[in-house]
């Protein structure tokens, strides 16, 4: 997934008029707001509504379903062979501003002000979710060095306190 790959869906988010979140490794690359590896998707939380329209544009451009061993109803997973992949996460808002992810499912709550959050990816603007969630959900299943290095990234250039699970061995000692 590259820059312009991922400007390509901004557009159509964009054209579609619907509200987006980068999340992921591409989110916590636009906090920093600069590419720092490579990726293989792009994660994306959008409400229930809006995935419906989103889904119908995709498939209507030549996106199909990709299987994946986790898939849910509001975890899936679409691809082109030239756009490449997208991964969905499918909240539903509530009132207070904030938004849950799965109710019923996971019911992973999402405050307002983590979903305020903006960086940039390519030098422009993507609405994202803030640092403090980014840390939040980085946690409770195996990191990956990917992980890690992406939580040190965002320790580095804001500050903020990791939980013990997200500091390496290495660091730990000093």
């Amino acid at each position: 997934m590259t820059v312009d790959m991922v400007h390509w869906f901004l557009d159509l988010f964009d054209g579609l008029n619907i509200e987006v979140w980068i999340d992921g490794g591409w989110g916590v690359d636009a906090l920093l707001g600069e590419q720092t590896r490579e990726h293989q998707d792009l994660d994306i939380i959008i409400s229930w509504e809006d995935s419906a329209v989103l889904i119908e544009a995709l498939r209507v451009r030549g996106f199909v379903d990709i299987h994946t061993d986790d898939r849910k109803d509001r975890n899936f997973v679409m691809g082109h062979q030239l756009h490449g992949l997208i991964d969905f996460h499918v909240v539903e808002r509530t009132e207070d501003g904030g938004a849950v992810y799965g109710p019923g499912e996971i019911d992973w709550v999402i405050s307002e002000s983590e979903l305020n959050a903006v960086g940039f990816i390519g030098g422009r603007k993507a609405q994202c979710l803030s640092v403090d969630y980014q840390v939040r959900s980085h946690s409770g299943y195996t990191l990956t060095d990917t992980d890690f290095a992406d939580m040190r990234a965002l320790h580095e250039k804001y500050g903020v306190a990791l939980l013990l699970e997200q500091v390496q061995e290495e660091d730990r000692r000093g």
